[in-house]
C-alpha cells in the first residue's frame, strides 16, 4: 500500500506556472511527479515518469473573471525522477522535466481581404529542459501502536534551471535605406526579436531552495489514512534581474484501497499561494519582458481527486489526476489556473539482487517437497521481502506469499534443507510463522509500513 501512496504524491506539487500569469510571469518548471511522500526501504530504486497537460483561457482580477489579453495559455510537460534508499531512514531524489511545448495564443485578428473576411490567430511557443532538482529527505519519526501508525518525513532540496528563461521571438522586420551606397536603390532589413514573456519560459532561470515536510496516520484495521504534506519553495534571482514570488502549497489527503489493496483511491484538499515578484532597481520590467509587477501574486484552493493501480509482479503503478479550482485570488489582472490533468508510471525495484548460489554440474539426487504454511505480514513489501528471503537460499525453488490469506506456498530440496529451516531464515528477517516467532528486535527492525499486528 505505501507504493501506491508514494506513487500517487508525486503528484501533489502541480503546476505553478499560473501563479503568476498575464502580463506578468509564470512560475516556471512545474513540478509535476516532483515529490515523493516518505522514504523508500534501504537500496530501494523507485522509478516515476508522467505526463502533464495545462491549459487555461480564464482571466481573473481579484476573485472575478475579467477581459482576456490573449486566448489562451497551454503546455505538454514531461517530469522523469528517480529516488533511491540511502538507508531505511533517508532517500535520494533527482528529477528533470522538459517541455513538449508551452504557447500563449493571441485572440484572433479578423481582417477583410478582396471582400473576404480572413481571422489570423498568432501564438508565442518555446521548448526544452525545465529545472533539475536534487531532493532528499529523511524520516525524522516512526511509530506504529494498536495497528496505528504515525509518520513524519522531512526533506530539503534544491531547483537548478536546465533550459533557457530568455528565449526570444520573431516579431517582424524593420526596413531602411542602405545608408552605405545613397545611389544603390537596394534597402537593407534588420530582424526584430523580443524576449518572450516568462509565462512561455521553460524555465525562470533562478536557483531556488525547497522546504518539504510529510505527515502520516495509518488506521490499518480500518484500512484508510489521514496524510498531509507541505512545501515551501524559496525563489532566487536570474540573470535579467527578475525574482519570481516564492511558491507555498499544503494537502490535506485522505483515501482506503479496494480489490486486494491494488486500487488507491485518494481525495486531496490543496492550498496554493504564489509572492509577488520583485525586479532591481531601475529595471522597467513592463517595457523589457512584458511584466507587470502588480500583477504577480496569487492564492488557490483546489481539489484534486487522484487514483493508482498496482500490478504486483513487477512492482510497477500507474496514476492520473485532475486539479479542480474551487477558489481563485489574482492580485491584479492575470491568467487563472484551468485545465490540469497529470497521468503516469512509478516502477520500484531493489538494487542489490537476492544472492545467486553456484551450483556444480555434477549428478545428485534432488528430493523435492512442497509445503503450505501461514507467515504473518501486511503489504507488498512483506511480500518481497518473504519471498525474497527464501528465494536467495540454496535448495528453494520456489516461493510464493499471498497476502490476503497469510499463506506461503514453497517448494525445496529436501535434502538440503527443512520445513524448519525456513520458518527460523523469516523469523530471522521479523516474520511470524505458524509455529516460529521472530524476536522483538527481529520485527523492529522492519520497516514502519510492514509492521503486522502480532498474535
Amino acid at each position: 500500500m505505501r507504493l501506491v501512496i508514494v506513487s500517487i504524491l508525486t503528484l501533489f506539487l502541480g503546476n505553478s506556472s499560473f501563479g503568476q500569469g498575464c502580463c506578468s510571469g509564470g512560475g516556471g518548471s512545474p513540478l509535476a511527479g516532483g515529490a515523493s511522500a516518505g522514504v523508500l526501504q534501504e537500496r530501494q530504486v523507485q522509478l516515476v515518469g508522467s505526463y502533464k497537460y495545462t491549459r487555461s483561457d480564464r482571466f481573473m482580477s481579484g476573485d472575478r473573471d475579467t477581459t482576456a489579453f490573449f486566448d489562451n495559455l497551454s503546455s505538454d510537460y514531461l517530469f522523469l525522477k528517480a529516488d533511491y534508499g540511502l538507508t531505511k531512514k533517508l532517500t535520494f531524489s533527482v528529477a528533470a522535466g522538459y517541455y513538449l511545448n508551452r504557447t500563449i495564443t493571441e485572440n484572433p485578428d479578423t481582417t477583410m481581404t478582396g471582400g473576404v473576411q480572413y481571422i489570423n490567430s498568432e501564438s508565442v511557443t518555446s521548448s526544452g529542459f525545465g529545472d533539475l532538482i536534487l531532493f532528499p529527505r529523511y524520516n525524522v519519526y516512526s511509530n506504529e501502536k494498536n495497528s496505528i501508525q504515525s509518520e513524519l518525513t522531512l526533506g530539503l532540496g534544491l531547483k537548478m534551471p536546465l533550459g533557457r528563461h530568455d528565449d526570444s521571438t520573431f516579431v517582424g522586420q524593420s526596413y531602411f535605406l542602405n545608408q552605405d551606397d545613397p545611389s544603390s536603390p537596394f534597402i537593407d532589413s534588420i530582424e526584430i526579436w523580443q524576449t518572450s514573456p516568462p509565462t512561455v519560459q521553460a524555465t525562470t532561470g533562478s536557483n531556488d531552495l525547497m522546504f518539504y515536510a510529510f505527515y502520516l496516520k495509518n488506521f490499518k484495521k480500518k484500512n484508510f489514512k489521514l496524510f498531509t504534506s507541505a512545501l515551501y519553495i524559496h525563489k532566487g534571482w536570474n540573470s535579467l534581474g527578475i525574482k519570481f514570488g516564492d511558491y507555498a502549497t499544503v494537502g490535506f489527503y485522505g483515501g482506503t484501497s479496494v480489490f486486494n489493496n491494488r486500487l488507491s483511491l485518494l481525495g486531496q484538499l490543496k492550498g496554493e499561494w504564489v509572492g509577488r515578484m520583485q525586479a532591481h532597481e531601475n529595471l522597467n520590467i513592463l517595457s523589457l519582458y512584458n511584466i507587470e509587477q502588480e500583477s504577480t501574486g496569487s492564492a488557490m484552493l483546489s481539489f484534486v481527486p487522484q487514483a493508482t493501480y498496482m500490478f504486483k509482479k513487477p512492482q510497477i503503478s500507474v496514476f492520473a489526476t485532475a486539479d479542480i479550482p474551487m477558489y481563485q485570488f489574482m492580485r491584479g489582472t492575470q491568467i487563472s489556473s484551468g485545465i490540469q490533468i497529470t497521468g503516469g508510471i512509478s516502477y520500484r525495484f531493489f538494487a542489490k539482487e537476492p544472492k545467486k548460489t553456484l551450483v556444480q554440474k555434477e549428478e545428485r539426487l534432488f528430493v523435492y517437497q512442497e509445503e503450505r504454511f501461514k507467515v504473518f505480514g501486511i503489504c507488498g513489501m512483506c511480500k518481497e521481502t518473504i519471498e525474497g528471503t527464501l528465494n536467495s537460499m540454496a535448495g528453494v525453488s520456489f516461493a510464493n506469499w499471498d497476502q490476503k490469506s497469510q499463506s506461503l506456498k514453497v517448494r525445496f530440496d529436501s535434502l538440503k534443507l527443512s520445513l524448519d529451516d525456513l520458518k527460523v531464515a523469516l523469523a530471522e528477517v521479523g516474520y511470524d510463522s505458524d509455529t516460529h516467532k521472530a524476536t522483538d528486535v527481529a520485527y523492529e527492525n522492519l520497516h514502519s509500513c510492514c509492521k503486522y499486528e502480532r498474535l
